[in-house]
């Protein structure tokens, strides 16, 4: 789990550069699994403020019903954000 958080937050990094749409279609989907899966390992120790900040995530990202914000510009700060919560989560959790 660590370190598929960690690629997650890798990969938002690295969608800060310029990359063909496939990319960011390929993100959404790798970040939306994160957060899913952050949120179910974070349910069985009951309500924590991860679970809402994943689902928030998990919301944003989700390949199915996307949002789209249109402007890089926009997505930058966002993706730098939540690239820091991964790492932050990925941290937190002991081998």
């Amino acid at each position: 789990m660590k370190t598929f958080l960690l690629i997650c937050g890798g990969l938002l990094l690295l969608a800060l550069a310029d990359m063909p749409m496939g990319f960011y279609t390929f993100l959404r989907i790798i970040v939306t699994i994160g957060a899913v899966a952050v949120v179910i390992k974070e349910f069985e120790n009951g309500f924590t403020v991860w679970i809402l900040i994943f689902l928030l995530i998990g919301v944003l990202f989700n390949p199915i019903i996307p949002v789209y914000l249109r402007d890089k510009g926009t997505w930058m700060p966002i993706d730098i954000i939540c690239a820091v919560i991964f790492f932050i989560k990925s941290f937190q959790i002991k081998k």
